[in-house]
């Protein structure tokens, strides 16, 4: 704590700034994310592994869907409010889109409903479809809202109305899975025609989880109101031309980055046997959860940074300032991936039930590709000052090409060896971000130079792997002991950064 603290006060008072707010946007961040992966504990004991990895394929489809439902919005809406004469324009213009096009896709989605539950694969539950399209609606109608706060300084209204979506998510899916099931089990539901069996059927079963991220987005939507009811209802054509221009690059970055992200989980489940696919599936999803430190700490930072990086670049020494954020983001996630690996075993593993523990060793893989990514979004500032964002798109597809390559590549081995399938997707996934990260790094250096500390990462880094690979060789059987010695690596490492931070802490004021 003293570090952290002595860290926090020698900080340059616009990094600090910016300090303040990943904190407060992490709040819901990492209550939210610990309660999810509470919520994980369970979902991987009330259901099996196959039926998990039914949950974790929907959730796949949504990520790329909702990028495409919001096509780069809220980037180009920070963009665009740079300018202060056409804020309330480019708040209007930018929901009207998205009410148009989103209202397009509903229609569409539930008209033909039982169609695309056939084609992914799911066609005795057309339901599920209809369930997500208004999730994936409602959130996409949010997503300008929330962007809105997050331009007007206001974390804290932000970071509420993130934390009661999350309680309403989590609170709906205890209730039915759960209390209800409890009730029924111990005579407390009255006869069939009661109110309880209107509200719980047992044969919905995981369809409860999707039905309450429904009900908890369309509370997020209610409390975003105040933020709708200023839509002007007026659209300007040139604006949005002038957006959408900026846009699609953003899109086409978008759809490729969950490329990266997802289509890994949905490889798996098509390229391996039908019998193990979908419990490969979720053991895979499982083990990616326990990368929840690391995840916690880019999301809430992306939250912050984007639209401190369009201020901050009014300033004269916005490059400094990028340079050293840059330094201390790799002092973090390189803490993160430390900690999470030296307390895997005594700790983070039982985020997840016993019967998805057998892949534990793709966690570090998939540590460090998030980090690697992370380390992107940093670097992916600079196309989006210069206004490039065809850059953005590039990285992305490249990403996806190798992501897509590697994984029809690893993913169908030999039916005696399928679990390295999923061994395969987390390396590409690590190889992937990486290749994207060193990218950014040179080509962004041509046409937005700036000077990031190389030494730094590869030292910082390195050290945490090293130190990490260590605590591997050692690793004595008791607990205690065992809980000593990684504590007192950890301690070591912290006493390292200290030292070699506070002098340029010091000059920096």
């Amino acid at each position: 704590m003293y570090y952290f603290y002595t860290f926090i006060q020698l900080m340059p008072s616009a990094i600090k700034r910016l300090a303040g707010q990943t904190a407060i946007y992490g709040v819901p961040t990492i209550l939210g994310r610990f309660l999810q992966y509470l919520l994980v504990i369970l979902l991987t004991r009330v259901f099996d592994a196959a039926e998990y990895g039914t949950i974790s394929v929907f959730y796949a489809y949504c990520s790329f869907l909702m990028v495409v439902l919001t096509y780069g919005m809220e980037t180009t809406f920070f963009r665009f409010t740079q300018d202060e004469g056409i804020k309330k324009k480019v708040f209007s213009t930018a929901m009207i889109s998205l009410i148009l096009t989103t209202s397009l896709f509903l229609i569409l989605s539930n008209c033909f409903s039982r169609t695309i539950a056939e084609w992914i694969g799911y066609p005795k539950h057309p339901e599920y479809v209809i369930w997500f399209s208004w999730i994936l609606g409602l959130d996409a109608l949010a997503a300008i809202p929330f962007a809105k706060l997050r331009a007007q300084n206001k974390p804290i209204r932000f970071a509420a109305i993130k934390m009661i979506n999350i309680l309403a998510n989590i609170g709906l899916t205890l209730f039915w899975l759960l209390l209800c099931p409890y009730l029924m089990k111990h005579g407390f539901a009255g006869t069939s025609s009661s109110v309880f069996h209107i509200i719980y059927r047992p044969e919905i079963r995981i369809g409860y989880v999707f039905l309450a991220n429904l009900f908890a987005s369309i509370i997020t939507l209610i409390l975003l109101f105040p933020q709708l009811a200023k839509i002007r209802w007026e659209m300007d054509p040139a604006l949005w031309k002038k957006m959408m221009l900026y846009a699609w690059p953003l899109l086409f970055a978008g759809m490729a980055g969950i490329v990266n992200e997802t289509f890994d989980r949905l490889l798996l489940r098509y390229l391996l046997p039908s019998g193990i696919a979908e419990a490969q599936v979720g053991i895979y999803s499982a083990c990616y959860k326990i990368s929840i430190l690391m995840t916690i700490f880019v999301q809430a930072y992306r939250f912050a940074a984007e639209p401190f990086f369009f201020a901050q670049a009014k300033e004269k020494d916005a490059r400094k300032v990028y340079a050293r954020i840059m330094d201390y983001f790799i002092i973090v996630v390189s803490v993160i991936f430390l900690v999470t690996m030296l307390y895997l075993d005594d700790f983070f593993i039982y985020f997840i039930g016993r019967n998805v523990r057998g892949g534990k060793g793709v966690i570090p893989v998939l540590l460090l590709a998030n980090l690697f990514l992370g380390v992107y979004y940093n670097l992916s500032i600079w196309y989006k000052l210069i206004s490039k964002t065809i850059w953005g798109a590039w990285f992305s597809v490249i990403g996806a090409v190798i992501t897509l390559a590697l994984n029809f590549w690893w993913i169908p081995l030999s039916p005696d060896h399928f679990i390295h399938g999923y061994i395969g997707s987390a390396w590409a996934t690590n190889i992937c971000y990486g290749f994207m990260m060193v990218l950014s790094y040179l080509i962004g250096q041509k046409y937005y130079p700036i000077r990031y500390n190389l030494k730094k990462f590869f030292v910082y880094l390195g050290l945490a792997v090293i130190l990490y690979l260590l605590s591997t060789l050692i690793h004595p059987h008791y607990v205690i002991i065992r809980l000593a010695i990684n504590t007192f690596i950890l301690l070591a490492y912290l006493s390292f950064l200290y030292m070699v931070e506070k002098p340029h802490l010091s000059k920096s004021r």
